[in-house]
């Protein structure tokens, strides 16, 4: 096991800089998650960490030693893709202890290491079996088989999941939940699914285009999001984002909503001073739909819940939950009430809004007001 620490890292493709300027650090044995869409640079910043890519500038340190110019073979890294890349002449036994008999590992070591981590991932019943005869998720279980053997210093995981359907996914995070539990190795996990990077990890870098928008942990990610791209892009249903008026109403300030009836909806702020600046300004006012909720539904535990009316436009039941779309500030929001909440679309229903979950990002710089 060992830390890694990533210290302004640059990566450019001639003209085109695709990762700028990246700080982040995981502990020994932590669980770090690189998530974002599509083409943000988390594959880049992978491959960076395995070298199979050259960085432009910066530093990359695995257990405090510098990876600088070492062969991916030096690096005491193992890796899982996201395409399994087993050999299909050969038999799953064959594919784990592949790496081993390039090593010149004995047979008898072989064997150990082959039963050990074959009983980890519940595999043994497939050593004899060709890669063709076996499900996606055994064949991910073979290439994390495959990765463990060599007891690496870290993992480094490529969108394992992604061609899983939704309930092996499911099953298969649990499983490397598990595993990491159990080994306790550091993990470098890349993924655009940010359920998947919620559920895993025990830290989380959110990239937009090459640039580090939050690294913290799961609750500092999804509960303090540093700007709207963060706010938006962690959660399902993503953040509500509604934009409103701060008004100073003598001993407090409250936003004002603008209301699909008639008039507008106030709503008390928790204490920001910040906020202050903003008075008679526009700011984007951003609530979590469980915690915009039916009233019998809201947290007791919160000091400052405040109720209104609103219109129920769409009602979507979803087993565990309901979910209603209401518009706030002519923009629809996702409201997330119990399962047996009585709402009717087309009708009000009385909504209780959670303000201390409340988050406010200045709506030009898109950054979050503190």
């Amino acid at each position: 096991m060992a830390s890694l620490k990533i210290k302004n890292l640059h990566k450019s493709y001639s003209s085109v800089e695709v990762l700028k300027g990246i700080d982040l650090e995981i502990e020994d044995g932590g669980f770090l998650v690189l998530v974002g869409p599509s083409g943000c640079g988390k594959s880049t910043l992978l491959n960076t960490i395995a070298g199979l890519e050259d960085i432009t500038s910066g530093e990359i340190l695995i257990g405090g030693n510098s990876v600088a110019g070492l062969h991916p073979s030096k690096r005491d890294i193992a890796m899982v893709f996201q395409s399994y890349a087993l050999y299909p002449n050969m038999t799953v036994a064959q594919n784990i202890s592949f790496g081993m008999d390039i090593r010149g590992i004995d047979k008898a070591e072989q064997k150990k290491a082959i039963d050990n981590v074959s009983s980890i991932l519940q595999i043994g019943e497939l050593l004899d079996r060709k890669p063709s005869q076996l499900s996606g998720g055994q064949r991910q279980r073979v290439a994390m088989g495959r990765a463990l053997v060599r007891d690496p210093q870290v993992f480094l995981f490529d969108e394992p999941l992604s061609n899983l359907d939704a309930k092996l996914r499911v099953d298969m995070r649990t499983e490397i939940k598990r595993l990491h539990a159990r080994m306790g190795t550091t993990i470098v996990y890349v993924t655009h699914d940010q359920i998947e990077a919620l559920t895993l990890a025990t830290k989380i870098a959110v990239l937009k285009d090459g640039i580090l928008q939050q690294f913290g942990t799961p609750d500092e990610v999804y509960n303090d999001p540093k700007n709207v791209f963060v706010a938006t892009f962690m959660g399902s249903p993503s953040m509500n984002l509604i934009e409103a008026t701060v008004a100073d109403k003598g001993k407090n300030l409250v936003i004002e909503i603008a209301s699909t009836d008639a008039g507008k909806i106030e709503l008390p702020v928790k204490n920001i001073a910040s906020l202050k600046d903003y008075i008679g300004k526009k700011v984007l006012f951003g609530i979590r739909p469980e915690a915009l909720t039916d009233r019998e539904g809201a947290d007791r535990t919160s000091k400052q819940i405040a109720h209104h009316d609103c219109m129920i436009e769409v009602v979507e039941p979803a087993g565990s939950d309901t979910f209603a779309v209401v518009n706030l500030g002519g923009k629809e929001a996702i409201a997330r009430l119990r399962a047996d909440a009585k709402i009717v679309a087309g009708e009000h229903a009385s909504l209780a809004f959670n303000m201390s979950k409340a988050v406010f990002f200045d709506p030009e710089t898109t950054q979050r007001i503190r």
